[in-house]
């Protein structure tokens, strides 16, 4: 019997992955736009510092350390959630991909109730816009990579609406790949502010 053509065989297989790069284009677009921003924001914090090295040695002392420390791990723990319901969504398990993009959600919603806490902490620190040039630049970073964060989380949402009403499958990935490539991205910019503000050295 002879062997099905090497054509017949990669056309009846299903695209698993997309040879090029997964997820959408757009996203990949926005994502280096995001990485161009917050550039320029890294860019006036080593500039700050270097100005005023006094300043963010002793803001940093100041700061909700362990708050720093939960946000990073609900931010690293909700993307590797989201790897796991890509993993569950290839392989053609639905349900378990929607339970992972689920705890994926519920798990990041934890991030702003930290936020909101860690704000009423610098409140409690004085650590508001009068208490000089660390704590803006502080907020300046923070509250752009909230803005990013929520962006991410509405995402996570829709997505998961989707997929309970039947969308997306082996074949048909981009949407959720791009939502986890975006808020992998959040979380490397994440870590960055916490090595330099929480972490300072």
């Amino acid at each position: 019997m002879p062997a099905p053509e090497a054509g017949a065989q990669d056309e009846a297989a299903p695209l698993l992955y997309d040879t090029e790069r997964p997820g959408y284009k757009a996203m990949w677009v926005g994502i280096c736009l995001e990485c161009l921003e917050f550039a320029v924001f890294f860019f006036v914090y080593f500039t700050a510092r270097w100005h005023q090295p006094q300043a963010f040695q002793e803001g940093a002392a100041r700061l909700w350390t362990l708050g720093g420390l939960l946000i990073t791990l609900v931010m690293v723990t909700s993307g590797y959630m989201l790897t796991r319901m890509l993993h569950h969504l290839e392989a053609g398990r639905r349900g378990r991909a929607q339970l992972w993009m689920a705890a994926a959600l519920v798990t990041g919603l934890i991030y702003p109730v930290l936020k909101l806490l860690e704000w009423q902490w610098n409140q409690a620190q004085g650590l508001d816009a009068q208490a000089g040039i660390f704590v803006v630049v502080y907020y300046y970073l923070t509250i752009n990579h909230f803005i990013h964060a929520s962006w991410g989380l509405m995402g996570m949402g829709w997505i998961l609406v989707r997929m309970f009403s039947g969308s997306y499958s082996a074949t048909d990935l981009r949407g959720p790949q791009s939502l986890a490539i975006y808020w992998h991205a959040t979380d490397l910019v994440w870590l960055m502010i916490f090595a330099l503000f929480y972490a300072f050295a």
